[in-house]
């Protein structure tokens, strides 16, 4: 049977849809991912295939590879634009790096299949939905124009089951939706002790939920900074509020930076800016004088160090992020060259049991890939910081600089970029921000 070939007007038009489509499967997953872990999690108990739900928006990042490669194949101008991007340049080199070397590993047996498999997923998949993002936002920017939309009213359900959650329901309310050690535990508390529960709504666990709040506060209140009263100010203060209750003290001192920058880029005269200065030394004495005034308190010790001078647990948590990183360093020391992806970080748990967790993603990434990718990667964090850095005047790249300052700061502790809803939400806007000049003010 002979398959007729489409007509250039057949092909134009399916060339406009590809962007449409693109916005469409960026909304899909920047409105479901801050549910996603409950929805796999969910899901699988009723209808088992826990791994194959989870992977849906891999399966369908890939589908939306190939439709980009299609829109580059055929417009010259914005392949053109899409090669000469510094940036582009970068992530590409970086791509390519990590797939041969862990490639290498592979073979060399350093590495599993599964843990290979897991740690490309979870290393390169964001950094592949910001490029498929910013080839669709620069083929047709219109399509992308209601990302308040798709960031806000996830947010406002995650407050409020993030509320539900420390004050009215059931500490492990969740494992009637299938939560266990075998998925996601149903709780989280500090020092292992259930009065003291740590916030995660419908995220994976605290930290994350605190790094996703970073990232939607900063963008919010770069938003609304100018108008901030109202039902804006009730979100914000909800989000700020189930913030302190994750008790992740990573994304408290991450915001705290994040509005730092907020603050310093719409402080427009150098005296304002010098009073500014001069406010957070004093809240910083005033914290620090407080601390060490109630340094023998019970609950201040739960909070601020996560443990106390009565815990059973033989090594805190401050204990274990200093052995994980000093372990991490000398990985990287003693193997320059890294050992593969998937021979470190979450991945690594599915390398027979050779994992290793350094507790931060940039020492991960030096382990992996060794000190050229890390540096390679350092040089994408940069350089995308300089990019939304020229765009400061636009709300949106505002808030995203001010977001990748605090969210460095959380993953010089945790491995928080491989966190799938944190790395999709973050990178896909960054993609809308940097693929045309500055959108018009969002109020």
């Amino acid at each position: 049977m002979i398959v007729p070939l489409m007509t250039t007007s057949q092909l134009k038009a399916t060339h406009s849809k590809i962007p449409r489509l693109i916005a469409l499967s960026m909304a899909s997953i920047i409105i479901v991912m801050p549910f996603h872990a409950f929805l796999t999690v969910w899901l699988s108990s009723i209808f088992g295939h826990y791994t194959l739900l989870r992977l849906w928006k891999e399966l369908l990042l890939v589908a939306l590879v190939v439709k980009v490669l299609y829109i580059l194949a055929l417009d010259t101008s914005l392949r053109h634009k899409f090669v000469t991007s510094r940036l582009n340049q970068l992530i590409l080199v970086y791509v390519v790096l990590t797939f041969i070397w862990g490639s290498i590993e592979l073979l060399l047996d350093t590495v599993t299949p599964k843990a290979f498999g897991y740690g490309l997923l979870s290393n390169l998949r964001f950094l592949a939905f910001f490029l498929v993002v910013w080839v669709g936002a620069s083929k047709a920017p219109q399509a992308f124009t209601s990302w308040p939309k798709w960031v806000l009213w996830p947010l406002v359900v995650v407050i409020v089951l993030g509320l539900l959650q420390y004050f009215a329901l059931p500490y492990d309310f969740l494992k009637h939706f299938g939560y266990s050690d075998q998925t996601i535990f149903p709780y989280e508390t500090i020092n292992n002790d259930v009065n003291h529960l740590r916030v995660f709504a419908t995220l994976r666990g605290a930290n994350p939920l605190g790094a996703y709040l970073v990232l939607v506060l900063s963008i919010l209140l770069a938003v609304w900074r100018q108008r901030l009263k109202g039902w804006r100010a009730v979100v914000l203060f909800g989000a700020t509020a189930v913030l302190f209750l994750t008790f992740s003290r990573s994304a408290w001192i991450g915001l705290a930076l994040s509005m730092a920058v907020i603050a310093w880029v719409s402080w427009k005269s150098e005296r304002a800016k010098r009073l500014g200065l001069g406010l957070v030394a004093v809240v910083l004495i005033a914290i620090a004088g407080f601390g060490f005034a109630l340094r023998n308190n019970t609950t201040v010790q739960n909070i601020a160090f996560h443990t106390n001078e009565k815990s059973t647990i033989a090594t805190s948590s401050n204990d274990g992020h200093a052995s994980a990183l000093k372990a991490g360093l000398k990985d990287i020391a003693s193997a320059p060259l890294g050992k593969g992806i998937g021979s470190a970080g979450p991945a690594s748990v599915y390398n027979d049991g050779k994992s290793r967790i350094a507790e931060n993603y940039f020492i991960q990434v030096g382990q992996e890939v060794g000190w050229v990718g890390m540096l390679l990667f350092l040089a994408i964090t940069s350089y995308l910081a300089y990019e939304l850095w020229r765009r400061r005047d636009d709300s949106l790249a505002l808030g995203l600089l001010a977001a990748l300052v605090g969210l460095s700061f959380v993953n010089l502790l945790s491995h928080a970029w491989t966190d799938d809803t944190l790395a999709y939400l973050f990178w896909g806007l960054a993609a809308v921000a940097l693929a045309n000049k500055p959108m018009k003010q969002v109020q």
